[in-house]
């Protein structure tokens, strides 16, 4: 095998692992928004340190795809993989800065106040960062079995968000809470409603590098 072959696998090797490593630590930043809304004030200075990190890997990932793409003439299977993943990066961008986004508002918003939606957002944490984690692991499997279950786990997200959106009207109209707060509350569960509809978009890669096609191009591009 000639040193220049040589050179270009381990290019897709260094893309691929630098790709899970950004997936990793966005959802770790997506999974420790619990603890921050929770009341946490270091893990969510955490998350919003941690944006550097995402920020260095992204261009990296873009870069060598970008030198992958123009120099080694990929073709098939390989030219899926860097296209999609050069596609990508910025759903996982996105994805974590809406968690920055979050972690802004939990230094702000009274613990009191985040409690009334707590076990919601506990929730959607959780399953958002789970979200994460398999649509890039489909992607890097071309597994489109895991992809369709990143849409099913989507539909719980929308479902967290409607019930969110029903528990702070109610506080509205009570009057029971500080109201003030209560449009940065119900944005906090919006953030993760959108951060799932990311992850759909990852999976979709997923099915892209897999087959060739996209399930969800129409419906999630017009978002």
């Amino acid at each position: 095998m000639s040193s220049t072959r040589t050179k270009y696998f381990n290019q897709l090797d260094e893309i691929d692992s630098n790709l899970g490593r950004f997936a990793a630590q966005t959802a770790e930043d997506v999974r420790s928004l619990a603890q921050a809304l929770a009341g946490d004030a270091s893990v969510a200075q955490d998350v919003l340190d941690n944006g550097t990190t995402g920020r260095r890997l992204r261009g990296s990932i873009e870069d060598a795809c970008l030198d992958a793409m123009l120099l080694q003439q990929p073709v098939a299977g390989d030219l899926r993989f860097l296209t999609g993943t050069f596609r990508m990066v910025s759903d996982l961008a996105h994805i974590d800065a809406k968690a920055s986004d979050v972690a802004e508002l939990a230094q702000s918003l009274p613990t009191e106040v985040v409690a009334n939606l707590g076990d919601h957002l506990k929730f959607a944490s959780e399953r958002v960062a789970t979200m994460v984690e398999d649509a890039v692991e489909a992607f890097r499997t071309s597994d489109v079995d895991k992809a369709h279950g990143v849409f099913t786990m989507d539909d719980d997200i929308d479902d967290v968000y409607l019930a969110a959106e029903g528990v702070v009207i109610d506080l509205i109209k009570a009057s029971e809470t500080r109201a003030k707060y209560l449009p940065e509350l119900l944005m906090v569960a919006k953030y993760f409603e959108r951060m799932g509809d990311d992850a759909v978009r990852i999976a979709d890669w997923a099915i892209f590098r897999a087959t060739g096609t996209r399930e969800r191009a129409v419906e999630t591009e017009a978002e």
